[in-house]
This record gives structure tokens, C-alpha cells and sequence, in this order.
């Protein structure tokens, strides 16, 4: 790349306007195809420097890390062990932004994602890459769902609060006649387990995850059947009075209830 592209695009991404940033955003993409994205090493570190805004105090720089994040899934495979080390920067913005570029890479990103789960025992490393896997859209996840049934059972609670909601994006993606048998009932199995979780979270995305088994066509009408009641004792609306107390568990089974 040309030294003075390099210069351009190092000010315009260092600025604090957000359409100046996009125009760089924008000459890094047109550079790609120049050089090629094998080559654009440079441009991908500078690309995945914008990762580290804070948009809650810069909204107005939201489409900026939006874009980013879409620029940086174009680089290609090269950068997943890139993106698999910023899921334990220390830095939540970036750890956030690489899970969704890594979603973003799809498929090609399955295998070294699930091989940096297994080679670690840091919760909040594990935690992240279960988010990555929420992200990717692909029928491919399948061969990830183990690993997430298992994590739904977890004692650290960011684990298992992620997990959980993990199963619900799988169950998106996963067509219905994959997810089946043993697996389909170890799904609904540990999902069931987690709506007695201490942790109100847990049992909002555990009611959340079984309302989108049932949204996507993995419930048989029996299984459909046996939830609808437990929806109703959820939200108090079945006579008995004992429904959970924290809305935002009341709120999710209420939805999960119009899919069933």
C-alpha cells in the first residue's frame, strides 16, 4: 500500500467525526481489493482499533463500530486467531465487537473458535467464544451445540448465563430436521433445569431459548404442550399464585407463550 493511502487512512480513522472515520472505513475497503487481504495486515489493525469505542459515550460513532465490524469479516480467514486473541483482551468493547466479527466470518470460524474453548478454563474467555457462537449464522453450529449444553450447567454464572442464551441462537440457525432425538431433548432438558436458576437472567434466557425451540419448528406438539403450563405458572396464570418474580422472566415466558 502506498505510503501516503497509509497516512490518509491512519488520520481519517484517528478522527473524531464520524463521517470522516467511515471515509477511511471506506478506503480501506477499496484498498483491499488492491493489495488484497492477505496483505492488509496494516489496515486490519487499524480497522480493529475502532472496536475499542465506547458507544454509549459516543453514539453518534454507532454506525461507525457497525461498519467496522462489517469491514473486518472481509478480511478473511486469516484474522480469526486475531479475533479469537481480542476475545481475551481485558477491553469488554472490543471483546464484544471481535465475537461479532467472528459471527460475521460464519462457518470458516467454527472449528478454530470450538478448538479455543476447549484449550481453556477461563470463564470469561469461555464466555465469550459461547457468545461467538450465538453469532454465527450457519446449520453448521450444530456440531457446536455439546459444548453449549454442557456450558448451560456451569458454576460460573457468566457461562452459564450465556449458554443459555446460546441455545436459543442455535436454535435459529440449526435446521429442525438436525436438531433432533438425543440432542433435541438434552436441549430442552438442561433449558428446563435452568428456569429453576437462582440467577433471574438464567431463567429469562433458559424461558427465552425454549420459546425459540418452539419458534423454529424443533417442538413436537406434545413437547409445545408440556411448556404452555409452565408459562402459565411463570406468569401467574394459573391459579396458583406462584409465578416468578422477576418481570423480566415473566416477560420472556409471555412471549415464549404465543409460539406454542
Amino acid at each position: 500500500m502506498p505510503d501516503d493511502s497509509y497516512h490518509t487512512i491512519r488520520l481519517l480513522l484517528a478522527s473524531q467525526d464520524p463521517e470522516e472515520i467511515l471515509k477511511g472505513l471506506r478506503l480501506v475497503a477499496i484498498e483491499i481489493t488492491k493489495i488484497g487481504s492477505s496483505e492488509a495486515k496494516p489496515l486490519f489493525e487499524m480497522v480493529s482499533s475502532l472496536f475499542y469505542i465506547d458507544a454509549l459515550e459516543r453514539p453518534e460513532l454507532v454506525p461507525v463500530i457497525d461498519e467496522a465490524v462489517r469491514l473486518a469479516a472481509t478480511f478473511g480467514g486469516w484474522v480469526i486467531p486475531i479475533l479469537i486473541d481480542h476475545l481475551d483482551a481485558g477491553d469488554i468493547k472490543a471483546q464484544w465487537a471481535a465475537a461479532n466479527v467472528l459471527g460475521r466470518i460464519g462457518a470458516d470460524a467454527i472449528d478454530p473458535v470450538s478448538k479455543a474453548y476447549a484449550s481453556t478454563d477461563n470463564p470469561r474467555l469461555r464466555a465469550f467464544i459461547l457468545y461467538a457462537f450465538g453469532k454465527i449464522k450457519s446449520p453448521a453450529i450444530l456440531k457446536a451445540a455439546p459444548a453449549v449444553i454442557a456450558a448451560t450447567q456451569s458454576s460460573d454464572l457468566e457461562v452459564r448465563d450465556t449458554a443459555t442464551r446460546t441455545l436459543g441462537k442455535l436454535a435459529e440457525c440449526i435446521p429442525a430436521s438436525a436438531l433432533c432425538g438425543e440432542l433435541k431433548q438434552q436441549f430442552i432438558k438442561c433449558l428446563r433445569d435452568n428456569l429453576s436458576d437462582p440467577n433471574a437472567s438464567v431463567r429469562a434466557k433458559a424461558i427465552r431459548s425454549l420459546g425459540k425451540l418452539a419458534k423454529y419448528g424443533h417442538m413436537t406438539e406434545l413437547e409445545q404442550k408440556d411448556l404452555k403450563p409452565v408459562c402459565s405458572k411463570i406468569l401467574g396464570a394459573d391459579g396458583n399464585n406462584d409465578w416468578d418474580c422477576a418481570f423480566i422472566v415473566r416477560k420472556e415466558a409471555g412471549e415464549a407463550l404465543a409460539y406454542l
